[in-house]
């Protein structure tokens, strides 16, 4: 298995909201083992979402500092306390934006297998969890900036 090509920033499947996984079988366990070695192909990637591989299912992938995972059909748990920090998409390589996202975030789904798990997770994690769970939903980190913001951002894509 390779690492295969991220869909651009600009490609409309980026919009499409992602289809809960029912299914948990050999082609799930196939697309989280892409989605993972993707991941894994480029330095300083932390997350993925199945989408970004032009998949439209509630799968995304993780890695940083040490924890990996991921989660099918992802609910998301948000902190009342929002911090700034400066954020990427691997579709739009090489372009960080400032952004505001809560502080903590618990992350609730299923493994490839469908058994439970739960990811908790502050600081960075929590805003790379954040931001796959949006990709899920056919929203990109840009639909969050104000909107002078939004115009210099995708100027830049």
């Amino acid at each position: 298995m390779t690492a295969h090509q991220i869909v651009p920033f600009t490609d409309p499947a980026l919009r499409t909201v992602a289809q809960h996984v029912t299914t948990f079988d050999k082609e799930l366990r196939e697309l989280v083992k892409s989605l993972t070695l993707t991941l894994r192909a480029g330095a300083g990637r932390a997350g993925l979402a199945a989408p970004q591989l032009g998949v439209p299912l509630r799968v995304f992938a993780f890695s940083l500092d040490g924890r990996a995972g991921h989660i099918v059909n992802p609910r998301l748990e948000t902190s009342e306390r929002k911090v700034v920090a400066d954020e990427a998409c691997l579709s739009a390589p090489g372009i960080w934006w400032p952004l505001e996202r809560s502080f903590s975030v618990t992350a609730r789904g299923r493994d490839m297998f469908g058994k439970p798990v739960t990811v908790r997770a502050v600081g960075l994690l929590a805003r790379v969890l954040q931001h796959e769970a949006d990709h899920l939903d056919g929203m990109l980190f840009s639909d969050r900036l104000a909107p002078e913001e939004r115009e210099k951002f995708l100027a830049q894509v």
